[in-house]
């Protein structure tokens, strides 16, 4: 008998993951406009990094208040209405005729940015099989550098052969009408996914949820995990709003972890790449269209590293992707930020952003992701991952915000030639690979039911009380796992 319907599973997943695809093209598509935007709307360096970090503000809006509405709405109807926003925004910022038009519908796409980036993930966790869910939420984010990589190459072909005049003119609303789209296929073909197992049991549907969980894998496989998850729910009675999360000691460590796993993604400075590739690879190159063309390298280089992460993930664990990717991507940035101090020239400071690039696509782009998907309780699930997306964009709006004020500030580029940000950037990396060894556990493997332990068990301070709660008779068999 099998025990998982692998086909359904990665159907179901894959059409999840289109929304990874719209993920990658909305972030990345900035890319191509930013410079073309500056000269048409004569913008300041102040106003430029506000045309590009706005968006981080309704990804904030978005991260925060997803897990109140799929809680309520599903994680499903969710998913549609965030593909209903990208159109939305999509056209009105490919119309908008000044930067506060533009301002509006782009705050639209970050809210609908913000909601999918948190429940796409949630979705793809909660419908997957333990030993198998590394590589399902893989397709996301497979899909999602798709979606960058492919963005680098329409802003291309849109600009290649194009005067300079005409980008600046019209070009740049091509580029962003090109993103509906994927949203069209996206809309298209989510009303063949089901609803989330979990989320049905949480609600009392139990019998939806039995059907659904059958035909993901068997009706016995299905009544175990069944009764598993209301083991769980009946367990964890503290209340899935955001107040509830803070009120309880342990989700909030877990909650504490989460947000930091968030935040040091971002201060490796990918987005830097991937928001400002052209404008950064103009501090050696003087064509626009050459940086254009060389921001195709960064997208594929990413997209070759999560694919290897896809197929490794499940079999090497978590962590040490995590850690020595961190250690990797730290000196990738300190050999490229010696490249640009030097004004070596060439191809050095583009092969130390390319082998940055793809060590980040091996590790955190994926990592970070699904450790922030997996680690949380299933009774705060939603509202703790709004919580850890909601702090991974406040820290995007940071390093975006100030990127383009380093980058255009004549004392910074005087001492450092455009390399302060990276040495800043190794910094965080540096960080991020002590936070992974002190804080993180490996979930490899381990049932989202019985991940709370494990995170708890890692820190001191907590390790007392989660030994205290495993003894008490009243606690369910999941919670004594180790």
């Amino acid at each position: 008998m099998r025990k998982h319907n692998l086909r359904l599973i990665f159907f179901i997943c894959s059409i999840a993951s289109l929304s990874g695809v719209i993920l990658g093209y909305d972030a990345s598509v900035i890319s191509g406009v930013i410079e073309p935007l500056t000269e048409h709307m004569a913008l300041t360096p102040w106003e430029s990094g506000w045309a590009v970090s706005n968006v981080i503000l309704g990804c904030i809006a978005g991260a925060w208040c997803v897990g109140f509405i799929s809680d309520r709405i599903g994680r499903k109807s969710t998913l549609i209405i965030t593909a209903l926003l990208f159109v939305l925004s999509a056209v009105g910022a490919a119309l908008a005729s000044s930067l506060t038009d533009f301002v509006i519908w782009r705050l639209v796409g970050g809210l609908a940015v913000g909601m999918a980036s948190a429940v796409t993930p949630l979705y793809i966790a909660e419908v997957s099989p333990k030993d198998w869910r590394g590589r399902m939420l893989g397709l996301q984010q497979m899909l999602m550098v798709g979606g960058q990589v492919t963005v680098y190459i329409v802003n291309y072909l849109i600009a290649r052969g194009m005067s300079h005049q005409w980008i600046v003119s019209e070009g740049w609303r091509w580029m962003l009408a090109s993103g509906v789209v994927p949203c069209a296929l996206f809309l298209l073909l989510v009303p063949f996914m089901p609803e989330s197992p979990r989320w049905l049991a949480l609600k009392g549907k139990t019998e939806r949820a039995r059907e659904v969980l059958t035909h993901l894998s068997n009706a016995q496989h299905a009544e175990r995990l069944l009764q598993e998850i209301m083991t769980a729910n009946q367990y964890d009675t503290a209340s899935p709003s955001q107040r509830g999360v803070l009120r309880d000691a342990r989700a909030r460590y877990i909650l504490l972890v989460g947000c930091a796993i968030a935040i040091l993604q971002q201060v490796s400075g990918i987005n830097i790449l991937l928001y400002y590739a052209p404008s950064l690879l103009q501090n050696i190159t003087a064509s626009t269209q050459a940086s254009l063309f060389q921001s195709i390298f960064l997208g594929l280089a990413l997209l070759a590293g999560v694919a290897v992460c896809l197929s490794t993930i499940d079999r090497t664990g978590r962590t040490p992707l995590l850690r020595w990717g961190a250690l990797g991507c730290a000196l990738c940035l300190a050999f490229t930020a010696w490249a640009f101090i030097t004004e070596a020239g060439g191809i050095l400071p583009v092969v130390g952003l390319v082998a940055f690039v793809l060590i980040f696509g091996l590790s955190w782009s994926l990592g970070a992701w699904l450790l922030i998907s997996e680690i949380f309780p299933n009774r705060i699930r939603a509202v703790a991952m709004g919580f850890a997306f909601a702090s991974m964009y406040l820290a995007n709006f940071i390093v975006t915000q100030s990127f383009p004020m380093m980058n255009r500030s004549r004392v910074l580029m005087d001492h450092f030639h455009g390399a302060f940000p990276l040495m800043l950037c190794a910094v965080g990396c540096l960080v991020a690979f002590w936070f992974v060894r002190r804080f993180l556990p490996e979930t490899r493997g381990i049932s989202l039911e019985h991940i709370e332990p494990l995170m708890l068990s890692k820190s001191r301070r907590f390790a007392a009380e989660a030994q205290r709660s495993d003894q008490q008779p009243s606690s369910p068999t999941w919670a004594k796992a180790k």
